[in-house]
């Protein structure tokens, strides 16, 4: 809204100008996400615990969990409308890039928000079935990125490329057609959607990478999206060009905004835990940040917390089905950590710190090309 309020004004007041800068507004963005989570999470929590939505606590899962039961649950309602308020205030919603964020974003939300309820009113933590998760999840980003890569919102829009993280964009990149693209995509994007949710288990665990990872995405899109007059950041820098892409550094400054907002109330002890339709939403936003930046690959590392999450999870099953027996003690793996007797802030900022030690060697391909 500002970007457009600027543009029709401008021209009688100069200093309006400012409102054309990404890096203006994504400050903007970010200040904006956290001052209304900052203010409206207190009135939240208390809404949330006169409801009585309340943390169901698995009955398998380590001892120290269950004071966590009753705790607060679905705060992921308030950070997700910090985080669409502020991009609607500070971002381009002409840009494509940004609203099939926020779509996706909004539909994975709600996903997250039938599970939330569903577990809450049948007091167990089955809510949603895989299946139907899964099902959800594919289907609406097979219709985003089918009609994104068939040519609806145009040609220029489908790169079905994949290009490798530390090789030049000039002589390193697969073009795997349309079809096989979009089906990678969708692969992506439920991928990480899920993987953040099954990380959100622990006080703080999920949003610090979660913040650590927009960022990170935040200086990639602006890289593979920015010129400045003549000079091409991405080709200098021997990146993907996507045009506009950088317009998408506003949703991840308000993921930041509003996710320190959040931590501040869900640090441990937590007053207040996401929920699946925070962790779903989140996972998903970062997940079409990847595909749209064309970081679809560097995505592995830089969500490399994530994806070994995940993974653990996947790994116990298979290996438990093949043999009877685990390889962790528990999954995901976080919880493995906790039977061997680390303090649940122990695993929180240890995990923190290596979401961090990714990010910069993500961030180091940048030049390493």
């Amino acid at each position: 809204m500002f970007l457009w309020l600027s543009q029709h004004f401008r021209g009688n007041f100069g200093p309006l100008n400012v409102f054309r800068y990404v890096t203006f507004r994504s400050i903007g963005a970010m200040a904006t996400a956290l001052m209304i989570a900052m203010w409206l999470f207190p009135w939240f929590i208390r809404l949330l615990q006169e409801r009585q939505i309340g943390q169901v606590v698995r009955d398998d899962g380590p001892q120290s969990h269950f004071s966590k039961k009753g705790t607060p649950t679905m705060g992921g309602i308030l950070l997700l409308m910090a985080m669409f308020l502020s991009t609607a205030l500070w971002g381009d919603l002409q840009n494509v890039f940004v609203w099939l964020t926020l779509v996706v974003t909004l539909v994975f939300g709600v996903l997250g928000f039938i599970d939330d309820y569903l577990k809450i009113r049948d007091r167990n933590s089955k809510g949603v079935t895989e299946r139907q998760k899964l099902a959800t999840q594919f289907g609406v980003t097979a219709l985003v990125f089918g009609l994104m890569y068939f040519g609806w919102f145009g040609k220029e829009l489908a790169d079905s490329r994949l290009y490798l993280p530390f090789a030049s964009a000039k002589h390193f990149a697969w073009d795997i057609g349309p079809i096989a693209y979009t089906l990678f995509a969708c692969v992506t994007v439920a991928g990480y959607s899920n993987a953040v949710n099954l990380t959100d288990g622990l006080d703080g665990l999920a949003i610090g990478p979660v913040m650590v990872s927009s960022f990170t995405f935040a200086v990639l899109c602006y890289l593979v999206g920015a010129k400045f007059g003549h000079f091409d950041v991405a080709q200098y820098l021997l990146l993907p060009e996507v045009p506009e892409a950088h317009e998408l550094t506003i949703v991840l400054a308000a993921v930041i905004g509003a996710g320190i907002g959040f931590l501040w109330y869900n640090t441990y002890p937590a007053l207040v835990f996401m929920g699946d339709v925070g962790a779903l939403a989140l996972g998903g936003t970062l997940g079409m940040v990847a595909v749209f930046s064309k970081n679809e690959m560097l995505s592995l590392i830089v969500n490399g917390l994530f994806v070994v999450e995940a993974a653990s999870v996947a790994l116990q099953r298979f290996y438990f089905k093949r043999t009877g027996k685990r390889i962790l003690r528990m999954a995901p793996i976080h919880h493995h950590f906790e039977k061997l007797g680390w303090p649940e802030p122990r695993v929180t900022i240890r995990f923190w710190i290596i979401s961090v030690m990714l990010s910069l060697v993500a961030l180091a391909s940048l030049k390493l090309r």
